[in-house]
C-alpha cells in the first residue's frame, strides 16, 4: 500500500491549505470568542469543492476519495477544528443524499448543497439514544403518500442555522432494521429548535436539540427504501470516523507547529528551552504519535475507498487512535508553553477545548474498541 501522496493529492492539499490560512486562521479566534457560524467562509469553501467532496458528480459534487478528503479536512482543521468539523459533517449529509437520494429530492437540494448555498446536519442521536444508535424513538408514520416524522434529536451540528436535516426514523419495529432515513427541509411547519449548547469547544458551529411533531415529509424525501436507514447511518459513519480523525490531525499539527516554534523563541537559564533534552523528548514523542496517527488514518481512508472487508475495522482503529493522539499532542503543546500555553494569547487553549469532544462524537473511543473487537472475535482473518 503506497502511503505516498500523488501530485492530484498533493494539489488538494495545497490547496485547502491556501484556503484555510486566508480565509479561516485569521479569524478562528474571534469565531470562537463571539461564538459566530462562518457560513459566508462555507460557501466560500463551497466554490472549491470542499462541501461536496466526496459527493457524486451528478449532484455537483467533486466524487474523489476518502483520501483526498481527509487530507482537505485535515488541512482546513490547521486552520480551525471547529469550522472543519461541520464541513465533515456537511459532507456527509450531502454525499448521504447524493448516494441514496431519489431524483426529485437530488434535483431539489444537491447542486444548492455541493455549493455550500445550503447547508446540512445529520440527525441520529437523541436524548436517549447515543452509543445505543438503533434504540432511537424518533417515528416516521405514513399518512397517504406522505409520511409524519415525530421525535426529538439531540446535539446536532449546525441545528437551528442549516437548511436541510437528514434524520433517522422508526418506520417499522424495534432494533435497526426498524430504521429509515429521510431529507427533512429544516423550517418544515412542526420543527422546533431548542436553545443552542453551551459547549467547551466548537464555538464556530451551533449546536442544539431538534424536536419534530408530525413533521410531512413526502415519499419521494426518504432515502432509499424503508428499512435501510440504519445501514445508510452507519455506512455514514465510516467516513465521519475518518473525517473527524482528521481534524484531530490537522489540530495537533498546529499545536506542533506552534510547539516547535516556541521551543526555539522561549529562553530560560540563558539558552533557548529547545536545547533541554526533557523538551526535546517531548517534542519527538510528540512528532511520532502524529505521524503515526496520520498513517492511520490514511490507510483506514483507503481501506474504505477500496471496500475492504475491514474496512469499518480500520475506521474505528484510526478514529480512536487519532482523537486520542490528537488531543494528547496539544495538551503537551500547552504543557511546553507553561503559563502561556493556558492563557488565550496563544492558540492551544481553544485547540484543547475544540479536539476534545473528537473523542466522543460519531462513536465514543469505548464503542470504537467495541467495534475492533467484534471484528476481532467474529473473523478468522486479521488486521492487516
Amino acid at each position: 500500500m503506497d502511503l505516498q501522496l500523488n501530485e492530484e493529492l498533493l494539489a488538494f492539499r495545497e490547496a485547502a491549505r491556501e484556503f484555510a490560512q486566508a480565509r479561516m486562521a485569521p479569524f478562528a479566534a474571534q469565531w470562537d470568542a463571539e461564538h459566530h457560524f462562518p457560513k459566508d467562509v462555507i460557501a466560500a469553501g463551497g466554490e472549491l469543492g470542499f462541501c461536496g467532496l466526496y459527493a457524486p458528480e451528478d449532484i455537483g459534487g467533486l466524487g474523489v476519495s476518502r483520501l483526498a478528503s481527509a487530507i482537505v479536512f485535515e488541512e482546513l482543521a490547521v486552520a480551525c477544528p471547529s469550522t472543519a468539523a461541520y464541513f465533515t459533517i456537511h459532507n456527509m449529509a450531502t454525499w448521504m443524499l447524493g448516494t441514496w437520494g431519489s431524483q426529485a429530492l437530488k434535483d431539489d437540494w444537491g447542486q444548492a448543497l455541493t455549493a455550500g448555498s445550503k447547508l446540512g446536519s445529520y440527525c441520529l442521536t437523541e436524548p436517549g439514544a447515543g452509543s445505543d444508535a438503533a434504540s432511537l424513538k424518533t417515528r416516521a408514520v405514513r399518512d397517504g403518500s406522505d409520511y409524519l416524522i415525530s421525535g426529538s434529536k439531540a446535539f446536532i451540528s449546525g441545528g437551528g442555522s442549516s437548511d436541510l436535516l437528514i434524520v433517522m426514523a422508526r418506520t417499522g419495529g424495534d432494533g435497526p432494521k426498524g430504521i429509515s432515513a429521510f431529507a427533512v427541509p429544516a423550517d418544515a411547519p412542526g420543527i422546533s429548535y431548542g436553545r443552542q449548547e453551551e459547549k467547551m469547544g466548537w464555538h464556530s458551529q451551533p449546536t442544539c436539540g431538534i424536536t419534530f411533531d408530525k413533521v410531512r415529509v413526502p415519499e419521494h424525501y426518504r432515502l432509499g427504501e424503508e428499512g435501510q436507514g440504519f445501514t445508510f447511518a452507519m455506512k455514514g459513519l465510516d467516513g465521519g470516523r475518518i473525517n473527524i480523525a482528521a481534524c484531530s490531525l490537522g489540530g495537533a499539527q498546529a499545536a506542533l507547529d506552534q510547539a516547535r516554534s516556541y521551543l526555539g523563541e522561549r529562553e530560560q537559564f540563558g539558552k533557548p528551552i529547545g536545547h533541554f533534552q526533557a523538551l526535546q523528548f517531548r517534542l519527538a514523542d510528540m512528532a511520532t504519535q502524529q505521524v503515526a496517527a496520520r498513517q492511520m488514518v490514511h490507510t483506514a481512508a483507503m481501506k474504505l475507498d477500496a471496500g475492504a472487508e475491514d474496512a469499518s475495522a480500520w475506521c474505528a482503529m484510526a478514529k480512536r487512535f487519532a482523537t486520542d493522539a490528537g488531543f494528547a499532542i496539544v495538551n503537551d503543546a500547552l504543557q511546553l508553553h507553561g503559563g502561556y500555553g493556558y492563557t488565550r494569547e496563544f492558540p492551544l487553549e481553544k485547540l484543547l477545548r475544540d479536539l476534545r469532544v473528537h473523542q466522543i462524537l460519531e462513536g465514543t473511543n469505548e464503542v470504537m474498541r467495541v467495534i475492533v473487537s467484534r471484528y476481532l472475535l467474529g473473523s478468522t482473518r486479521e488486521l492487516r
